[in-house]
């Protein structure tokens, strides 16, 4: 019996295969990333509501269910079946800081960044696309690194003169986390590969390689960024506040 075209792929048991399941054992398999299973939307009479259970969930749908998520996390396909097997509807969460560290900035921002950077030939791991986190405004792009940028990334702002915590453009790594895709965040949004992970992009690059198209991008983004000098050889960098 030939499959119906877009027809939902179906187990051994002839029971349809959640569409989370395919996407997090994809990305155990061919990324070799940890993952762990994260909340998920409720909905039913009234606005849809976290599974926490928490009524102003500042992050629902898309955040851990237990305080050892990070401890949990496996790239184990038998792990990973068994979850979404018993939650079909749990969010795929990826740890930073393990296989990759995360340049977040504005979506706006990191589109004029990423089309200079593809005109420079600049080498791209995968790009994420994804509702703000609690405290930041619209949607993030959010570009993939080798892990390591979360300690760099205020030296190398320096030496492009700008001063940390001036610009919109932070780091993901050791202790966060990203929602994958289709994963959804929140009633209406989800989480989309601006930059969809594959074999030309298997290799990520260095978050210095990427850091200056993208602080030029957040710096035309921020009007309120102000540009000071880098320190020269007799200077003194000042401290991160």
């Amino acid at each position: 019996m030939e499959e119906t075209p877009g027809a939902p792929e179906q187990g051994s048991d002839g029971k349809p295969i959640s569409p989370l399941l395919i996407e997090a054992a994809r990305y155990a398999e061919e990324r070799h990333w940890e993952i762990v299973p994260g909340t998920h939307l409720i909905e039913g009479d009234g606005p849809a509501r976290c599974s926490c259970g928490v009524p102003d969930c500042p992050l629902p749908g898309a955040h851990p269910t237990t305080q050892d998520w990070l401890r949990r996390a496996s790239a184990g396909p038998g792990v990973i079946r068994r979850w979404w097997t018993e939650n079909p509807a749990a969010s795929i969460l990826l740890p930073a800081g393990r296989s990759f560290d995360v340049l977040d900035v504005p979506e706006v921002a990191g589109c004029l960044a990423l089309a200079r950077m593809e005109r420079l030939e600049l080498q791209l791991g995968p790009v994420l696309s994804a509702p703000a986190a609690p405290g930041l405004r619209g949607r993030r792009l959010l570009f993939l690194v080798l892990p390591g940028a979360l300690a760099k990334l205020p030296e190398m702002l320096r030496k492009l003169g700008w001063q940390p915590g001036r610009l919109d453009l932070t780091v993901r790594g050791d202790g966060d986390w990203v929602v994958a895709p289709p994963s959804r965040v929140g009633p209406y949004s989800f989480a989309q590969w601006a930059r969809p992970p594959s074999a030309l992009n298997r290799w990520l690059p260095d978050a210095a390689e990427l850091i200056n198209p993208l602080a030029y991008a957040c710096g035309r983004d921020a009007p309120a960024a102000r540009l000071v000098p880098p320190p020269g050889p007799q200077q003194q960098a000042a401290p991160v506040r």
